[in-house]
């Protein structure tokens, strides 16, 4: 083989060469931060930096490059630049917390819808007014002071000691698990704490907050990400705070309120006992519900069932109807899917994509007049939609006897606009997601985001054959439909139904961390799923043989005796 002669050994340069993503080459000095680079960048100052991406991987502002690299921006207005944000803000919140009220400890709990985390306090008095003013200015003086946090890595055994020096048992349990014999810990002052992922590098970037009383608690509160500076006002959602307060009362009872907590339960032999206990909790729960439909009978003659994706309606639709069977009262399903526009009728969005997810996409004016058809008993010719052309077809004639109700499941049945008025009486409206999870700890929320992400891989993988990267790349337009056209309905719902199973996630990991391993490194779906491997490492793995057939978490882990669950009384004709 021939020579090259250009290639020669040379001594290392003090500069380093930056590729940008608009193919503009930086050269600094080697060993340069990836936040100074950045910012020699100029970027949008609309969208504050909080991190970065080096060759392929997230990186804190403060990684040192020291070879060429490829580096573009992470900013608040992305996932994980939001993440990131709120993770920082919730030490700077604790960090001020302790210094004010020692006595006192802080649980960082569920998310507000308008931009937030719901707080509690426990260990003394709830805060007055002048408390949580006090609370706030002390976190606007750290911010004011621009002060560092700083990463540490320690041994994990002199974590679990300092932990215990504490009395912080909830992060002394979920270590005890822990297969990395080191820790990295975050230092405000002198004070220190294990939070799961990266930070900001100093307290000045975060700007944008608030402290508001809300419900027994306060609401920390950040910006949204489509609007990273600015805090939008605060909404009441009394429906769903009864669903995180009924589901945290249980978690409590049931002595497992943490992830250490469930791995205690699974090291000591009680994995049967847990998932017995949480699949009774669904059962209860879900006779409640027919209960309270059977009780209002005579004024109902519809049934709305909407959630998110991968929130477990189908199921959840099955069970139901199990149980309503059981009081004598026998229901008619109905397929909203049925209803669609001809395609190329279908709304379009602000991109010119056909949008599959706005209300428009249905016959609102034809299922209006199909179901007051069919609440009189007459005769109606169902629409088919054919999903391969594209086109509505003429589908089977049906009849639905008097006494039944009808069953309607999608994403749209909390919005008002999808019944005609006069129906709007007759119609019982049930919101299903994964409302609350387990917490990591007391400071380390897990996104019940995450747990439907995670039940959407398994079940994509088995059902439809597609990889965790396909998956992973269409949830960030999932989830922009979903908060346009559902959440800002859910608090219509007549009731709410909390998905979630305590030990869904230890059931999961199994199943969920091949497909994760998976995803190509240097692709945008490549640090989602080293975050989802890095967050399943807290769980120890539960046997799945245990989950019972007719379990929720069975629509996602496969074997479920209710995949081909259908009931039907009436007439076809």
């Amino acid at each position: 083989m021939k020579e090259n002669k250009n290639i020669k050994i040379v001594e290392p340069r003090d500069s380093v060469d930056i590729h940008l993503p608009d193919g503009r080459i930086l050269s600094g000095p080697r060993g340069g931060s990836a936040g100074d680079f950045l910012m020699a960048a100029g970027e949008n100052p609309n969208k504050p930096i909080v991190a970065a991406v080096v060759n392929g991987d997230l990186r804190e502002l403060s990684y040192p490059i020291e070879i060429e690299s490829r580096l573009s921006a992470v900013n608040m207005s992305t996932a994980d630049g939001a993440r990131i944000y709120r993770r920082s803000l919730t030490f700077l919140l604790e960090f001020a917390f302790q210094q004010l009220f020692s006595k006192g400890k802080l649980t960082i709990d569920h998310s507000v819808s308008s931009g937030g985390y719901y707080c509690q306090v426990s260990g003394r008095e709830m805060l007055t007014a002048e408390e949580l003013e006090m609370l706030q200015k002390r976190m606007q003086a750290e911010v004011a002071d621009d002060r560092p946090f700083v990463r540490e890595e320690i041994p994990l055994q002199e974590a679990i000691q300092y932990f215990e020096s504490l009395g912080h048992l909830d992060k002394v349990n979920l270590l005890a698990h822990r297969k990395k014999d080191y820790l990295t810990l975050y230092r405000l002052g002198e004070h220190m704490d294990y939070h799961h992922g990266y930070m900001v590098p100093s307290t000045g970037y975060l700007r944008w907050f608030d402290l508001e009383a809300f419900d027994g608690g306060f609401a920390l509160r950040f910006p949204r990400r489509h609007k990273p500076m600015e805090l939008l006002p605060m909404r009441r959602y009394p429906q769903l705070l009864d669903a995180f307060r009924r589901y945290g009362d249980w978690l409590t009872k049931l002595g497992i309120d943490n992830v250490g907590a469930l791995n205690n339960a699974v090291i000591s032999g009680r994995e049967q006992e847990i998932v017995l206990v949480s699949e009774a909790f669904h059962e209860q729960h879900i006779t409640d519900i027919a209960q309270q439909i059977a009780s209002r009978r005579a004024d109902l003659r519809l049934i709305l069932i909407a959630g998110p994706s991968s929130s477990g309606k189908t199921t959840f639709s099955r069970r139901l109807t199990v149980q309503l069977l059981a009081l004598g009262i026998s229901p008619f399903p109905l397929e909203l899917d049925n209803y669609f526009v001809d395609r190329v009728n279908t709304p379009r969005d602000e991109y010119g994509e056909m949008d599959f997810e706005v209300l428009e996409t249905l016959n609102l004016p034809l299922l209006a007049e199909h179901l007051q058809k069919m609440i009189l008993g007459e005769r109606v010719q169902m629409p088919h939609y054919n999903f391969i052309t594209g086109i509505s077809e003429p589908g089977e004639e049906i009849q639905v006897q008097q006494d039944q109700l009808i069953i309607l499941e999608g994403i749209h049945g909390m919005n008002p606009r999808l019944l005609p008025g006069a129906l709007h009486g007759q119609a019982f409206r049930i919101f299903v997601s994964a409302l609350t999870q387990l917490n990591l700890d007391r400071h380390n929320r897990v996104s019940t985001t995450d747990t439907r992400l995670i039940r959407r891989i398994v079940r994509d993988a088995r059902e439809r054959g597609y990889s965790a990267k396909d998956t992973i790349s269409r949830w960030e337009s999932v989830r922009r439909g979903e908060k346009r056209h559902i959440f800002p309905f859910q608090e219509n719902a007549d009731h709410m139904f909390n998905s979630a199973l305590a030990y869904e996630l230890a059931a999961l990991k199994p199943y969920a961390e091949p497909l994760l391993r998976q995803v190509p490194h240097g692709t945008p779906e490549y640090i989602e799923a080293k975050r989802l491997l890095a967050f399943l490492q807290w769980f120890l793995p539960l046997n799945a043989d245990l989950v019972p057939e007719n379990s929720l978490a069975r629509e996602f882990l496969g074997g479920s005796v209710l995949r081909k669950f259908k009931w039907w009384q009436g007439d076809r004709l």
